[in-house]
């Protein structure tokens, strides 16, 4: 018995009209399918690294901003010591290379069982226990400036301290 094998072989009537064998497009659809889906993904990872970049970056300028507002407090403090009774005391922290960064905004109300030489923003009470204390609320910004930060970042910060 011979077998016949039809598979290399073309038919003559395909070679004289040109027409080949119908052929299903399923293969040409999925691969643009895929494509679109991985350009999609690329798309996606793309504006993903972008954002998070940008978040590292406000995130990096919130942090310092905590930490300058705990030095605005201590040089508040040193500067009371020194001078006496201040309502309000203003500090710009520079970067490295000596460009005005942050700005530290302090504004006191001193707490006393009675009036004392000197202040005028106190807050008179009865309780001998919070005698001799300032009430600092401070506000720490970042300088309005495209190259530091595309959006505004504001910490403020409350505090009692103890003269």
């Amino acid at each position: 018995m011979q077998r016949k094998n039809y598979i290399l072989k073309t038919n003559p009537l395909q070679k004289r009209t040109g027409f080949a064998k119908k052929r299903s497009g399923f293969a040409m659809i999925t691969a643009i399918i895929v494509i679109l889906i991985i350009s999609t993904i690329m798309a996606l990872s793309l504006a993903l690294t972008a954002e998070t970049s940008k978040r590292t970056a406000d995130l990096y300028l919130y942090e310092q901003a905590v930490l300058y507002s705990k030095s605005a407090a201590e040089l508040t403090l040193l500067d009371i010591a020194q001078n006496g009774c201040i309502n309000s005391k203003n500090i710009t922290f520079d970067d490295v290379s000596g460009n005005p960064l942050f700005d530290a905004n302090v504004t006191m109300q001193y707490i006393y069982t009675g009036a004392v030489g000197g202040c005028t923003n106190y807050i008179n009470i009865t309780t001998p226990e919070q005698n001799g204390s300032v009430l600092m609320d401070i506000t720490v910004s970042v300088r309005d400036d495209a190259n530091i930060s595309a959006e505004p970042i504001h910490y403020f910060r409350r505090s009692i301290q103890k003269l």
